[in-house]
């Protein structure tokens, strides 16, 4: 069963999205944990009965994280494992900010003449729950603090008039202050009338609950669950708007400035920190250089899959004593036959990457092991020698570069 959501408003009694109604008059969000505990149901009962291994993607992890925090009993009842794939389990701060200030677009270049323009999508995301539930995590303490830096423009207090430019920066509560005056006159036009979409305090009550009940999420004892998140790409977690030439003037002209960001490793999404911060116990945590979505193709995620879940043949190249997922990136083969002397030639290197616990050096030096084997020559068999050298090369974090030459020579008799 796979779990791929937008994401959902998830404290009881409030509706999916406002657009002017009542939150706590709506019982839309009891329809979507029923709708899903029934999913559940079907699923266990469809499989005779044997219990469910749930795969969920990005917002999918939180909605699946939710529902187990409110139902914990009928998700234990139907679920085995639970496998989280670039989940945003601390939020996506950077992307977010931008987001909500900017809007986004899923397409580059001339495509988005076919698509919903990334000012139509600025309009619709300010009305998004699970934009606002994105948003940095108050439970959470970040290594590198969350920032929104604006280069703004001051009057001085000289008395002649003389103005200046300095760098103003917001934590992440204070940064809804820009937010609000950001966005307060922010009026799309639909059929001829303004509309009113500043930024929507009651979505951001909502999504705070959202993130308590993650706050507060066990994982039931009958469950087993791992996490598998994005990393080497360079992720948004800060963002800062104008410069000392061209600085904000007011706040409302703030949502048509280009956004720069300061970025951290992640899957260019979601900052490694807050996809490994799940607050679960995990049978294992593993990062996979990748991008958010595209990590979805990646061979190295579909061993994972397979090893955990104990489906297809074993897999040759997967080490379950360290936890390793290790992937062939080349391999060439050459062979050379002439006047009775045959010389073949092996060379394969591939990437090996631990769960993250078996840390290394990046600078220390690399390990060479290697080993020969003859066998001298007679009536029926030619003389033959072959060496393997195999050098592992540390790259930190819990990466390793491994090469593997091999030579093997015969001598007809």
């Amino acid at each position: 069963m796979i779990v791929e959501m937008l994401g959902w408003g998830l404290e009881e009694g409030k509706t999916l999205f406002g657009f002017g109604y009542d939150f706590r008059q709506s019982n839309r969000l009891q329809e979507v944990m029923d709708s899903f505990a029934k999913k559940l149901e079907s699923v266990y009962k469809a499989s005779g009965e044997k219990k469910i291994n749930v795969i969920s993607h990005s917002m999918g992890g939180l909605l699946v994280k939710c529902f187990m925090s409110l139902y914990s009993d009928v998700f234990e009842k139907y679920v085995q494992n639970w496998i989280a794939i670039a989940a945003p389990f601390r939020g996506a701060p950077g992307y977010i900010t931008s987001t909500l200030l900017n809007g986004m677009s899923f397409v580059n270049g001339w495509e988005q003449n076919f698509f919903v323009s990334k000012w139509s999508m600025h309009q619709l995301l300010i009305e998004c729950p699970s934009i606002y539930e994105l948003m940095s995590c108050p439970y959470f303490n970040w290594e590198l603090p969350l920032v929104l830096e604006l280069w703004r423009e001051r009057e001085s207090n000289d008395g002649v008039g003389s103005s200046g430019v300095v760098l103003e920066s917001y934590r992440s509560l204070e940064s809804l202050e820009v937010f609000t005056k950001s966005l307060c006159d922010n009026k799309p036009d639909y059929c001829g009338e303004p509309i009113d979409l500043p930024f929507n305090w009651k979505i951001m009550e909502w999504a705070h609950e959202t993130k308590r009940v993650l706050h507060n999420a066990k994982l039931p004892s009958k469950v087993k669950f791992y996490n598998i998140y994005g990393t080497n790409l360079a992720t948004p977690q800060s963002v800062c708007y104008g410069n000392e030439k061209m600085p904000v003037k007011d706040l409302t002209n703030l949502r048509y400035f280009q956004p720069t960001y300061i970025c951290v490793d992640g899957d260019g999404t979601v900052p490694v920190e807050s996809a490994m911060a799940d607050g679960l116990e995990a049978v294992a945590r593993v990062g996979v250089p990748g991008e958010h979505r595209g990590i979805l193709n990646d061979h190295r995620v579909f061993r994972m899959l397979k090893q955990w879940l104990n489906v297809g043949e074993p897999d040759p190249f997967y080490n379950p004593i360290n936890d390793y997922v290790i992937l062939p990136t080349t391999f060439e083969m050459e062979e050379h036959h002439e006047n009775g002397v045959e010389v073949a030639s092996v060379k394969e290197s591939w990437d090996i990457i631990s769960d993250g616990n078996n840390k290394n050096d990046a600078t220390a030096a690399p390990t060479v092991s290697s080993i020969s084997v003859s066998r001298p020559g007679d009536d029926e068999n030619p003389q033959a020698e072959a060496r393997a050298t195999l050098t592992v090369h540390p790259q930190g974090d819990g990466r390793q570069h491994v090469e593997l030459n091999v030579v093997y020579v015969s001598v007809d008799a």
